[in-house]
């Protein structure tokens, strides 16, 4: 009996995955082949969740070319940087206009450079494969998802997912999005700003306007053109914007020193501004978004606009930083007007609530079909 055992002990020897298995296990060879993201991409900057993870990137949307050879040289903080410092054959770009893909090649490769950085932080050194999920603007055309989806899929995803970003916003922000109840949520970019009313998984009135934080800095800089005849760089005025930039009137009127290029004798120049020169000069774009807020609200059902009375106007991403930009839409709205928690990241943590679990949320994604590329 003991004979017939053994016997048939040889005749069955262990399976070979099981095998490969142990191997694996022992040598803690290859844990994952790719991690799954969402990425929010901005006009300005770009964020990416890691599924499991949290956001571990947040970069600036600029990637540096040799135009000479159509050579990548940067991406993100590296890329800016070279803003305004490259030779001439060397240009940093903004590969997004407007919340829209104006550059394929360049948002291809700051995509692939956003995957790879994930996956070598991870030890991961194989080709990965995730899935993304990506914030896009309300409203844009076909031509325009397909851009984004095609620039994800050559950077390497295997299958891409698209999600409005004012209902990533309001994901991100935990409002009850779910239910039948009216949402009001502003988001408020680089490139755009978006303002959507959401309620039972769906956008039931929106409105996008391209006007937001790149906008206000470009008002920075022709203002201070126009009144002290002084060239600035984008920078400048955004360090203007960011640090005495307002919407509201405020006690306490504060100045900056700003440099640049005069421009009738061509010299280094350095002047100081007011943070009241700098609130008139916002003025044209901060009325454009109130004034965008206050026709959504006026084509709101009565049902959904009693609740948005009751919960208020929620306004998210970097430019509801603008210092008093809620107590104006509150004065101008008669509706509580508040900012999001962490509203820089809002969309982000948006999407990757829905990376997180692709299933559960489904009804929020623009197009829900998997594709798979070989």
């Amino acid at each position: 009996m003991k004979k017939e055992n053994s016997k048939k002990s040889q005749e069955i020897p262990e399976p070979l995955s099981l095998k490969l298995k142990r191997l694996i296990k022992r040598l803690n060879f290859l844990p994952k082949i790719s991690y799954d993201l969402a990425i929010d991409l901005g006009t300005a900057n770009s964020l990416v969740y890691v599924k499991g993870k949290g956001i571990v990137i947040t970069e600036p949307s600029v990637v540096a070319i040799n135009i000479k050879t159509s050579q990548v040289l940067a991406v993100g903080k590296e890329a800016k940087e070279m803003v305004g410092k490259t030779p001439g054959h060397i240009q940093a770009i903004k590969p997004l206009v407007k919340g829209v893909v104006s550059e394929f090649e360049a948002t291809e490769q700051m995509l692939r450079y956003f995957i790879d950085k994930v996956h070598r932080s991870e030890g991961i050194a194989f080709w990965p494969r995730p899935r993304i999920v990506i914030g896009i603007p309300y409203g844009i055309t076909e031509v325009e998802k397909k851009a984004v989806e095609d620039a994800a899929l050559q950077a390497g995803a295997r299958a891409v997912y698209l999600i409005e970003q004012p209902m990533a916003a309001a994901l991100g922000a935990r409002l009850p999005v779910q239910e039948p109840t009216g949402n009001f949520i502003v988001d408020i970019g680089g490139g755009t700003t978006e303002v959507a009313v959401v309620s039972l998984g769906g956008i039931v009135k929106a409105k996008s306007l391209r006007v937001a934080g790149d906008q206000m800095t470009q008002d920075i800089i022709n203002f201070v053109q126009e009144e002290y005849n002084l060239a600035i760089g984008e920078r400048m005025a955004e360090e203007v914007k960011i640090n005495i930039g307002s919407a509201y009137p405020f006690r306490g009127d504060k100045e900056y020193k700003i440099r640049g290029r005069n421009l009738v004798t061509g010299l280094p120049e350095e002047i100081v501004i007011s943070s009241k020169e700098v609130r008139y000069a916002l003025e044209k774009s901060v009325k454009q978004i109130v004034r965008e807020i206050k026709a959504t609200l006026e084509e709101t059902p009565p049902d959904l606009l009693s609740d948005i009375i009751s919960q208020g106007i929620y306004l998210a991403g970097g430019g509801a930083l603008l210092k008093g930009l809620d107590q104006l839409i509150e004065k101008e709205t008669k509706i509580k007007t508040q900012v999001v928690q962490e509203p820089l990241t809002a969309v982000c943590r948006g999407a990757g609530l829905v990376i997180e679990n692709i299933d559960l949320y489904e009804e929020f994604l623009v197009q829900i079909e998997e594709k798979e590329i070989a």
